[in-house]
């Protein structure tokens, strides 16, 4: 699938159809993680894999209650190394690149899992506190994003987005 493709084509799901994913794909997306960019190739993401039920409804219920975490077959929590950043770039490794890093990260596995036929939601409304707890995180890591992955049972329509003119700034706004 072209990358493009991809791009315009990936909604956001939150309804799964019952069903493993196949290892060898989870493979590829977590490596499709693992290849982002990094500032200085630090590399701080961690992803944590959950397919225990009972620690999917932990996450659905520490992620306001969106109960269409628990369903999906598998859930990918991204977190952040801080210190892997920090200990190159201070402060702002700490409070902006490894959020970059993990965003881009993030969207990686989006996309590599639309290209394979899966469905996923970027979650970021979530108790970071109660996330931590149920994935047990070291100190210095912090949860940033929740991502169930499964096989769509919905196809959203495309939402509405801006159009480039009101967006784009040539040499400054």
């Amino acid at each position: 699938m072209d990358v493009f493709e991809a791009i315009k084509g990936r909604r956001s799901i939150r309804e799964f159809k019952p069903g493993p994913v196949k290892d060898e794909d989870l493979q590829k997306i977590l490596d499709a993680g693992r290849l982002a960019p990094s500032a200085g190739n630090c590399q701080p993401s961690e992803l944590v894999v959950v397919k225990e039920p009972s620690l999917k409804r932990r996450l659905s219920s520490a992620a306001l209650e969106q109960t269409f975490i628990a369903d999906a077959p598998v859930v990918i929590v991204m977190c952040a190394n801080i210190p892997r950043t920090s200990r190159r770039y201070g402060r702002r490794g700490q409070e902006l690149y490894c959020l970059q890093d993990t965003a881009a990260a993030t969207q990686n596995i989006l996309l590599t899992a639309y290209s394979l036929g899966y469905g996923t939601c970027w979650v970021g409304a979530f108790d970071e506190g109660a996330v931590a707890d149920v994935i047990q995180v070291p100190s210095g890591v912090r949860p940033v994003a929740i991502i169930p992955l499964g096989r769509p049972a919905e196809n959203p329509i495309s939402p509405q987005r801006r159009p480039l003119k009101d967006i784009v700034h040539i040499n400054g706004f």
